[in-house]
């Protein structure tokens, strides 16, 4: 019989004496994303948990205003392009077009505008005056008017106090200011409340089919 002698580190010395970890108990690598990113021009914050809001809240900030159809909604007052203070109540007795926008010469508010103007013969036709709103000062207005010949008034919201006052809801999770307008009748009662972020001229048609029915 042939004997074999083994070396004193035996063969089970030689394989790994630590235990394998549960894998449920490891640790996973956290791939790490900056703080910021940007998507099409915006940034958004990022944390570690995200709050997912409910589509209850959501309903609640993008559908109901606080100015509704068949209401008087409440006076304000103004500065125009030309620095003038300017209320609504100067205009009760005939219909109003109120109509708030994003800001002056973006791509889609000056669309919008251009087409107010180019229709405003048939809005003094059926006796109503136009009115554009937005956060812009007086004198970014004034500009903007002057070089798209705007010939009804635009006023000024800085800080947007009617805007939120009217329950105007914003779009894109609340980054875009909303293109909301509404129609008044000589009453002051409003007729028609149309919100079209997308489609500015919308609103001139929906305006005008709404005016020549009152």
């Amino acid at each position: 019989m042939v004997s074999i002698s083994l070396p004193k580190h035996s063969l089970p010395s030689l394989l790994p004496t630590h235990k394998p970890r549960n894998p449920s108990s490891q640790n996973l690598p956290i791939l790490s994303m900056s703080s910021q990113s940007q998507f099409h021009g915006l940034k958004f914050s990022q944390s570690s948990s995200l709050s997912i809001p409910s589509s209850s809240s959501l309903t609640k900030t993008t559908i109901f205003a606080k100015v509704s159809k068949g209401q008087v909604p409440s006076s304000f007052t103004l500065k125009d392009q030309d620095g003038n203070t300017v209320s609504l109540s100067k205009f009760k007795g005939k219909p109003v077009v109120v109509y708030f926008y994003p800001a002056d010469e973006s791509p889609s508010c000056t669309k919008q505008a251009c087409a107010f103007r180019d229709s405003y013969e048939k809005f003094k036709k059926a006796g109503a005056e136009v009115i554009g709103i937005s956060g812009d000062d007086p004198s970014s207005h004034q500009a903007f008017a002057k070089k798209n010949r705007l010939p009804f008034t635009l006023l000024s919201d800085e800080g947007n106090k009617i805007r939120n006052d009217w329950g105007v809801p914003a779009d894109l999770f609340g980054t875009l200011p909303g293109r909301q307008t509404y129609v008044l009748d000589k009453k002051g009662m409003v007729q028609l409340i149309y919100n079209n972020q997308f489609q500015p001229e919308k609103h001139i048609d929906e305006t005008l089919k709404l005016l020549q029915s009152l």
